[in-house]
């Protein structure tokens, strides 16, 4: 509890006590109202304050307006008991108001702490502990166990088991050791760590998670902009009906303390504060309640959007794949073992970059001691040609073999097939294969469960596609697109859903940025998705697991359950109450129920958001 909450609370207590007090003193007339004013002012001065400074400034009609003339009423009318006691009980209901969202920030910024207090670099040959703002790129740095990694690298030294729980809501440590890639805001948890660092602090992992958390309530849902926009509506329209209720059945009657009363009590029970507080405070909720499942998401619009998914539409490599190419299946010519067949592949790419190559190397290692390599040739759509100890090794596609003069098939497999050959001897095919993530089949199923349809969008040949797509039971497959034919694909569907219905796009590749964009909700791979991809995108999957999507649609649903909830309990209650105010049938502590009961219960239900089952 803040200082500010705990004078809050020692002003309640010291009203409370004061008021009971004033109700146990045998005094009559009006010597009771300045022994009832203490405890008023105590426990309202700050709400008056509030009206007042409002009203010059012209922001007349809101909750401290409505509460201020509601109890100065009920002074003017003798029921000072009643006065006192509806501020006391809004005050009360305030404090935990201020509880209850101090809590959800607090719970949302522990588990957001990630923020690097500083960085050990090496520098004139010595570390010394610096901002991570003044470290560059390149610049060598040190991370102990139990440290935080302060910023994007590579390691150079060391090994260890990193914990990415902070980014990816993953409780399993990754292992790293030299060569792997580090991201900032993990922690490391064994051993010591040198890191080359690969991006300025204004532009590593740990810096743009916590801007898209900081800036995700400055998007809002439309719901959102609806209670805004009927408050600002709402509060005067009741005020003036307030002073319809008081003056016209007075008229009539002639009973204006009778109808005073009601007007005032129709007063209390109208303000609207349940809906303004319970329902920001539910897309807050919803935001870091996924936030801490390693989901991102950078405003409560689009968890709006989400909770509507009609069509979602995937890339393939590094999406639903796992975007790392791996040798899946060796076929030798007879005569050829395959330990044969794999050496000689990677050696004619042992100086290609390319994922093909990488793979071949990954699957064989390659020893080029003791024999004669050269005049190496690339031939563009075909493969390489390489001197090897006095003979021709080609390596390539069927394309390349044809231009040798030899035959050679590429099989039934799904993936690149690279075929090799020593002068005219045809050595074998080796088949080359991006595998399938293990929870992107669970995905599929899950969204068409919910009545989602399913689309890929691949670059890659149509017959590894639709066989992907076979694999995964996908509704559509759409293949060999570049960039701007996803765009167009995507436009196609965007015209098919229904109204009111949403496209969501999934995609973590450089072009796939246009599409993220074009999309209602853009999601992109945090983990190993590209800069571009999630600039681009509404919502950030940080560990690449496409089954995230579900549980990203169950919490917008459930956010959206909540809103709803609230809108139709509070609304529910406060127009019986209202009518009951009008008619004479409810009292003054039935006013401060509707208030601030209403609007307790709305903001408890409000952070069940913070808990993601």
């Amino acid at each position: 509890m803040t200082k500010k909450q705990k004078k809050v609370l020692l002003r309640i207590l010291a009203a409370g006590v004061l008021l009971a007090a004033a109700v146990l003193l045998p005094v009559e007339g009006l010597w009771r109202l300045p022994i009832f004013l203490i405890p008023y002012f105590i426990i309202g001065w700050d709400i008056l304050w509030k009206s007042a400074r409002n009203i010059v400034h012209g922001q007349v009609f809101d909750e401290n307006f409505l509460m201020s003339i509601a109890t100065i009423g009920a002074l003017v009318l003798g029921e000072y008991a009643e006065a006192v006691g509806v501020m006391l009980f809004y005050q009360v209901g305030e404090l935990f108001q201020s509880y209850a969202v101090g809590t959800s920030r607090r719970s949302i910024a522990q588990l957001m702490d990630i923020r690097p207090d500083s960085a050990r670099a090496e520098r004139e040959g010595r570390w010394v502990t610096v901002d991570p703002d003044e470290v560059a790129v390149d610049e060598i740095i040190e991370v102990r166990p139990g440290e935080k990694i302060p910023l994007d690298g590579i390691v150079l030294e060391g090994a260890s088991a990193v914990d990415t729980a902070a980014l990816t809501g993953e409780s399993v440590p990754r292992e790293v050791g030299v060569g792997g890639e580090v991201l900032s805001g993990c922690v490391n948890l064994s051993g010591v760590l040198r890191l080359r660092v690969t991006k300025p602090f204004g532009q590593s992992t740990v810096a743009k998670i916590l801007d898209l958390v900081e800036n995700a309530s400055a998007k809002k849902a439309k719901t959102e902009q609806f209670i805004t926009r009927f408050a600002r509506y709402y509060t005067p329209a009741v005020v003036f009906g307030a002073l319809a209720l008081a003056i016209i059945p007075s008229l009539v009657t002639g009973a204006w303390t009778v109808w005073v009363s009601r007007a005032l009590m129709f007063l209390v029970i109208s303000c609207p504060c349940a809906l303004v507080i319970s329902v920001p405070l539910s897309f807050f909720g919803g935001i870091g309640g996924a936030s801490t499942r390693g989901i991102l998401v950078k405003g409560g619009n689009y968890l709006e959007l989400l909770a509507k998914t009609e069509i979602a539409v995937f890339d393939k490599t590094g999406t639903l794949t796992r975007g790392a190419f791996r040798v899946t299946e060796v076929c030798p010519a007879e005569g050829v073992s395959r330990e044969e067949l794999l050496e000689l592949a990677a050696l004619a790419e042992q100086n290609s970059n390319h994922p093909i190559a990488v793979s071949l190397r990954d699957a064989c290692c390659a020893r080029s001691e003791g024999r004669s390599l050269s005049e190496v040739s690339e031939i563009a759509g075909h493969g390489v040609t390489v001197n090897l100890d006095g003979q021709t090794l080609a390596v390539g596609n069927r394309k390349l073999m044809a231009l040798r003069g030899l035959e050679a098939e590429d099989g039934d497999g799904v993936g690149t097939v690279v075929h090799a050959a020593l002068d005219s001897r045809y050595l074998g095919r080796i088949l080359i294969s991006d595998g399938v993530k293990p929870t992107a089949a669970a995905a599929v199923r899950d969204l068409k469960a919910r009545g989602v349809r399913t689309v890929m969008l691949t670059g890659d040949s149509r017959a590894v596609g639709e066989a992907v797509g076979a694999q995964l039971g996908l509704d559509e497959v759409h293949a060999q697109l570049l960039p701007g034919d996803k765009v167009d694909r995507v436009e196609k569907l965007l015209a098919r859903k229904k109204p009111g219905g949403v496209l969501v796009f999934v995609g973590d590749g450089v072009n796939d940025a246009p599409v993220l964009s074009r999309a209602d909700v853009g999601i992109a791979m945090g983990a190993l998705g590209s800069d571009a991809a999630i600039e681009a995108a509404d919502i950030v999957l940080m560990d690449d697991d496409p089954a995230k999507l579900t549980l990203a649609m169950d919490i917008a649903r459930k956010c959206l359950r909540i809103v709803r909830q609230n809108i139709v309990f509070a609304l529910g209650v406060k127009g019986l109450l209202l009518i009951l105010g009008a008619l004479g049938y409810a009292s003054m502590w039935a006013a401060v129920f509707a208030d601030v009961g209403v609007a307790v219960i709305a903001i408890l239900n409000a952070v069940r958001m913070l808990k993601i089952d």
